[in-house]
Formats: C-alpha cells, sequence, structure tokens
C-alpha cells in the first residue's frame, strides 16, 4: 500500500468518527452556548407584569423587549406572538431601593452606599421537552452612591438595565445553556 493510500483511509477514518459523534448528540451546540433541540424552531415571550409595589412604570415593558432582545440575537429562533416552541412570562415581583452600607459622618449615621435589588420570577415552558420546564425567582442588584436618589436612578436608562441584564442572563442560561 503507497503511502497516499494510508493519508486517504486515515482521513476517511477521522471524518467517519466526526460525523458518527456528530449524529450521536440529539442536540444541537452553538457559539453562544445554546443547546437547543434542532426541533425547536420558535419562541414566544410575554409580557412581564411589573407587581412589585414600586418601580418606575416603563420597567415592565423595558424588561420584556430587553428579554426578547437578548434571546434574538443570541439564538435563531424565531420570535412568535404565543404558542412558540420555548415559552415565557413572568413578572417583575420586587424592585427595593434600601442602604446597604452604614457609615458615620460627624456622629450621624448615614446611607453610605444604596443598593437596588430587582426580582423576577420566570415561567419557562419548553413544550419539546417538558423535562426542562421551570418556574424560577432571579434576583440581581447594584450598589450607587448615596448621593444618587431612587428618582436619578430611574432617570438614567443604563441603571436598571445593568441590573435587569443580569436576570435576563440568568435566565436564558437556565432555559437555553442549560446551566
Amino acid at each position: 500500500m503507497n503511502k497516499h493510500n494510508q493519508v486517504s483511509k486515515a482521513a476517511f477514518w477521522v471524518l467517519g468518527l466526526f460525523l458518527l459523534l456528530g449524529v450521536q448528540g440529539c442536540k444541537v451546540y452553538s457559539f453562544t452556548g445554546t443547546t437547543l433541540d434542532p426541533t425547536v424552531k420558535t419562541i414566544s415571550i410575554a409580557t412581564f407584569q411589573n407587581t412589585s409595589s414600586n418601580g418606575p412604570s416603563f420597567l415592565a415593558q423595558r424588561f420584556t423587549e430587553d428579554f426578547k432582545d437578548y434571546f434574538q440575537r443570541n439564538t435563531s429562533l424565531k420570535l412568535v406572538p404565543r404558542d412558540g416552541d420555548l415559552q415565557f412570562e413572568g413578572a417583575i415581583t420586587a424592585y427595593d431601593f434600601a442602604p446597604a452600607a452604614i457609615q458615620n459622618q460627624n456622629g450621624i449615621d448615614q446611607a453610605g452606599v444604596n443598593r437596588l435589588t430587582i426580582q423576577v420570577r420566570v415561567k419557562f415552558i419548553n413544550t419539546k421537552d417538558p423535562a426542562q420546564d421551570f418556574e424560577q425567582t432571579f434576583q440581581s442588584n447594584g450598589d450607587f452612591t448615596a448621593t444618587q436618589d431612587i428618582t436619578q436612578i430611574n432617570n438614567d436608562p443604563t441603571a436598571t438595565r445593568r441590573i435587569t441584564q443580569n436576570i435576563i442572563t440568568d435566565a436564558f442560561n437556565k432555559s437555553v445553556a442549560n446551566w
């Protein structure tokens, strides 16, 4: 057998091994870290309601739009109004602004840092694999200087967005990245 035939035969076996390993997996892996079944094609995301006693009026709509944008950027799923293969719904259940670090200045205890904590209950349904379904509360927070009051934070479009992005990423990882 000549050397050329040996190389061709080895290449054939390596290619065959890769194809066999590729067929063995039942999920499709992507560079974004998702592990979606190839039969999953659509996603529906209902508007998240703001059931917290606080929070700016725009929070529910902006959170929902950011949630949709994140999934559309990081998956190839088609967004549909309802009855998607993957379905999300939920509510913003807490929007709490409170002192996080007390400092004593001139004998007076004052907040040195204020913390905004947001909690969102997420219900996830995977119509192709119900074992993946979950309902879970995700939470994130951000610290702000004592000179920033809640009105300033609510008027800063990036302040709450940093916090809600963490929640969206956690929900993404739990639902389609299986982390």
